[in-house]
């Protein structure tokens, strides 16, 4: 049986199936994380924590970069240089790219708004826990990054 996306387009058949993209400012000395809050497809995805960073499914035939990055752009308007992180799994990447401060998200269809939040704060709306999980990975990845090239 094919898999498919909530929007019926095919998922490819060999993992990692899809990319998250944890994008990140830094403003003032804090750094804060890019939610979008999803809209759509029943009660599931209701509420004030049905929050989550940019993602989505990997098409067949597309390389784990070009699905990070179409995703990126699909879902925020946001054109940036996506980082691999060692926070994935096997069955889902999970990358990093930082915004300038001024960054003007555009979100699609499948969200209603977005947030750019501190990571604890960010952690508390994402919704499943795996999703704060690899949050979590990617913002201890890039303080680790931040202090070794800074």
């Amino acid at each position: 049986m094919e898999r498919t996306t909530w929007d019926g387009l095919p998922v490819s058949d060999d993992p990692p199936y899809g990319a998250t993209v944890a994008v990140w400012r830094s403003g003032g000395g804090r750094r804060q994380w890019l939610l979008l809050h999803r809209a759509h497809h029943g009660p599931e995805y209701e509420g004030d924590w049905a929050w989550t960073p940019p993602s989505g499914a990997r098409l067949p035939g597309e390389t784990l970069a070009a699905c990070a990055r179409r995703e990126l752009i699909e879902e925020t308007g946001l054109e940036l240089h996506c980082s691999p992180t060692p926070c994935g799994t096997a069955d889902w990447a999970v990358y990093s790219a930082e915004a300038p401060v001024d960054a003007g998200v555009v979100v699609d269809a499948e969200h209603d708004r977005f947030a750019w939040v501190e990571l604890d704060d960010a952690l508390a709306l994402c919704r499943p826990a795996a999703v704060a999980d690899g949050l979590r990975a990617v913002g201890r990845w890039v303080d680790v990054e931040s202090s070794v090239g800074g």
